[in-house]
């Protein structure tokens, strides 16, 4: 049981995991450390937590989110070798870095210790993120305890590591690419005559609707386009004027260039 769990950073994602956590698992102690001590001490005061250093953490934490940035994980897991393996108790650790795989995890470490690898999305931070989870020598009773504490997040998936660059590319990604359409929805709407208050309203209610009913109705995309498009109507005149401006393969190529700079960052 992941009783007491510490964040070892506490930015962005961190402190969304944190509060994600948090809603899930009201019973758990949490432990912040950061290396502005300011940031743990405000996330400690707004969940109910306690301020630790990472030594601390890393001693006593049965869960330690490892809330780094890719380029500073080494020197953080350099100053916890010792204290990782003076222990006896069993604890898993958490990575929410990019491009950093469990095996340069472990080797970073200092030990085969049970790795748990996540990639949440920005709208983690509101409870409506895609949580990519794999784990190595992580118990099923350990993966469902924590994709239970991480559903505060939003909807949390588990694939095989060789996977998550593509997903990221996907779900990582694919907020900015949502932004961008959006954007150009609300655009269009603009220059249709509607206020843009309104117009931006309009176009994110609409998206957010539309990717509820793919999730719930079970229907392909593909069938949900076809029933708004009328014969000779205006949906699929609109459906031809992006077909024509190259949309699907626009969007396929964005995806695609994404999860090459993944793997170039690597």
């Amino acid at each position: 049981m992941f009783t007491t769990i510490g964040f070892i950073g506490c930015g962005n994602m961190g402190a969304a995991m944190a509060r994600a956590v948090r809603t899930t698992g009201p019973e758990v102690e949490l432990f912040f450390a950061n290396r502005s001590p300011e940031k743990a001490r405000t996330l400690a005061r707004e969940l109910g937590g306690q301020v630790q250093d990472n030594e601390w953490v890393a001693a006593n934490c049965s869960l330690i989110f490892l809330g780094v940035k890719p380029q500073m994980m080494e020197d953080v897991l350099a100053d916890l070798k010792e204290v990782l393996s003076s222990r006896r108790d069993r604890f898993v650790l958490l990575t929410m870095a990019a491009g950093l795989t469990m095996e340069r995890i472990r080797e970073l470490a200092g030990g085969a210790y049970p790795v748990v690898r996540i990639m949440p999305n920005t709208p983690a931070a509101i409870g409506a993120g895609v949580v990519q989870l794999c784990a190595a020598d992580v118990t099923q009773e350990e993966k469902e305890e924590l994709t239970a504490l991480l559903s505060g997040a939003g909807f949390v998936d588990e694939l095989p590591e060789s996977l998550i660059d593509a997903a990221c590319a996907v779900s990582g990604c694919g907020p900015a690419f949502a932004y961008m359409f959006v954007e150009a929805l609300a655009d269009g709407g603009v220059s249709c005559g509607l206020p843009r208050d309104k117009a931006l309203v309009y176009a994110a209610r609409m998206l957010e609707g539309a990717a509820r009913m793919v999730c719930r109705s079970g229907q392909h995309p593909g069938a949900l386009k076809d029933a708004v498009c009328s014969p000779g109507g205006a949906t699929i005149r609109g459906v031809g004027a992006l077909e024509d401006n190259g949309f699907r393969a626009g969007v396929m190529e964005a995806v695609k260039a994404a999860y090459q700079r993944t793997l170039e960052l690597k």
